[in-house]
């Protein structure tokens, strides 16, 4: 299977990366840990407190953690002054402005230089034998490139849900994921997406090998990564330990965010071309699929040349589907409003 795009080459750091880290405070200069981590976050101020405080209950304690603030404007700061002055192991990386997404990963990534790496999210929060059993496994298997381990499912107090835990196994493939090596990584990470990033500890050098993160990218940069890992010959592991805890909340929810999604995962998808016409038919698939999910938003939005053109090229992948939308895009702006608010309340 090969990638006939340029995209797993490595990236040089896009313009806001660099100007942001000319303007950020220079990290304290330490010898070589073995594990760097990094949070990015955003005005997560509460939640953040709860992601640090399970770095700091690891009971592997060799590592360096770099918070990368994208532009917080709440509290994010001062509580930050307190744990770096409390913890030399961490530290704080504040960009002045909003810099997005996948460029304030790329930033944290710069900075928590270690043989190994993991990034995770600011409301996420890892448990506190994650690193001494990741780290374990890269140690001993040197061929290894990544390990990825199996989540919990937690909610906005971070109590634990069994039952959405072990759904979420399943609907991810993990239940039938053998532990060890995979084979067949590709199909794993791009058909299955078993794979979580934030529960995930990567050798530094696999991540320099295909440039981390796309800078410039605010959704499905992590499904991206993995892709370009498989591409370029990458070995992961799999431990079926459930060793993260993923966390639900509304603030991951609203239609204010799933046109951005669609439109970011519409780029992902056309960003290769696979060898394996199995996985080459559910990629072209999976685009026909966005572009009548955009299009039906594009309408809903009264864009409805744009929704129009996007039905159209979707339109294998549903004929129904399509025709709906369409029927949708002529109907007057009242009854057809009335049927998008019916389809979103089912």
């Amino acid at each position: 299977m090969g990638q006939r795009t340029a995209a797993a080459g490595p990236i040089a750091p896009n313009r806001s990366v660099k100007m942001a880290a000319a303007q950020r405070p220079r990290l304290s200069s330490v010898a070589m840990v073995k594990v760097g981590i990094n949070i990015p976050t955003y005005n997560r101020c509460d939640l953040l407190r709860s992601a640090i405080a399970s770095v700091r209950d690891q009971t592997f304690t060799d590592w360096k953690l770099v918070v990368a603030d994208d532009g917080s404007t709440d509290g994010t700061a001062a509580m930050m002054a307190d744990l770096t002055a409390a913890d030399p192991r961490i530290h704080y990386l504040r960009h002045p402005t909003n810099i997005g997404k996948s460029n304030n990963m790329r930033s944290g990534f710069e900075a928590a230089i270690a043989d190994y790496f993991i990034k995770f999210d600011d409301d996420d929060r890892l448990t506190p034998d994650f690193l001494a059993q990741t780290t374990a496994i890269l140690e001993h298997h040197p061929q290894i490139d990544f390990v990825g381990t199996d989540h919990w499912i937690i909610d906005l107090h971070g109590d634990r849900d069994p039952a959405e835990s072990d759904r979420n196994t399943q609907h991810w493939g993990r239940h039938h994921l053998p532990a060890g090596p995979v084979e067949n990584l590709l199909a794993i990470v791009f058909e299955q997406q078993s794979f979580q990033v934030g529960a995930t500890l990567f050798r530094r050098a696999a991540l320099d090998d295909v440039g981390y993160m796309l800078p410039d990218v605010q959704n499905c940069e992590d499904n991206d990564l993995f892709v370009r890992l498989a591409l370029g010959k990458k070995r992961g592991y799999y431990l079926p330990n459930r060793l993260m805890e993923y966390r639900r909340h509304p603030g991951q929810q609203g239609i204010h965010r799933e046109i951005p999604y669609l439109q970011d995962k519409l780029q992902y998808l056309s960003r290769y071309r696979f060898d394996d016409p199995r996985l080459e038919a559910l990629r072209q698939e999976r685009i026909a699929d966005c572009q009548l999910s955009l299009g039906i938003r594009a309408i809903a939005q009264g864009d409805t040349g744009k929704g129009q053109a996007l039905l159209l090229a979707g339109w294998r992948a549903s004929k129904r589907r399509a025709a709906a939308g369409l029927l949708l895009s002529v109907l007057p702006a009242p009854i057809r409003d009335k049927l998008l608010q019916l389809r979103r309340d089912r």
